[in-house]
């Protein structure tokens, strides 16, 4: 009965940045996920070898729409949204580092770690300058930008 009657610490809510920091690593770690199962499943799980198309549906559809977490969450911010895809990112391209060492062929079939890298980073750069752009047309949708008139002199205007 005293503990329901003792309040707890009530912690203040986490700043943009570490929420920037907290989606970015567990946007990195599902991407990470879904990487290490796609790539189990088609090279060591043989029976799956007949359903390869819907697999790899199964396994691009998890990959967007994991991808996607940092920009549906910061959609109206974003230096954030590009800060957190980075860093999710990041952890993604390592791991996928990682992977062609234990998948031998991974580099000559799909790309190096570093192409990854750029096309990431190029993907959500778009994102957030197309983020970013959106809220000015918003912004200025919202606020005229009518020109102010100065009030003329009609004394310093005469000859």
């Amino acid at each position: 009965m005293t503990d329901s009657l003792v309040s707890k610490p009530h912690r203040a809510p986490a700043d943009s940045a570490e929420q920037a920091l907290w989606t970015g690593l567990y946007t990195g770690a599902l991407l990470m996920i879904v990487m290490i199962g796609a790539l189990v499943a088609a090279n060591r799980i043989p029976g799956l070898e007949r359903y390869a198309l819907e697999r790899n549906g199964i396994s691009y559809s998890l990959f967007t729409l994991f991808m996607m977490i940092p920009v549906c969450r910061f959609l109206t911010r974003p230096w954030h949204m590009f800060t957190s895809a980075m860093i999710g990112w990041l952890i993604f391209v390592v791991a996928y580092d990682l992977a062609g060492i234990y998948f031998a062929n991974l580099f000559q079939v799909l790309r190096n770690p570093f192409q990854v890298l750029i096309e990431g980073a190029i993907v959500y750069g778009v994102f957030a300058v197309g983020s970013w752009v959106g809220e000015m047309i918003l912004h200025a949708r919202r606020h005229p930008m009518a020109p102010s008139r100065r009030r003329t002199n009609d004394a310093s205007h005469r000859p």
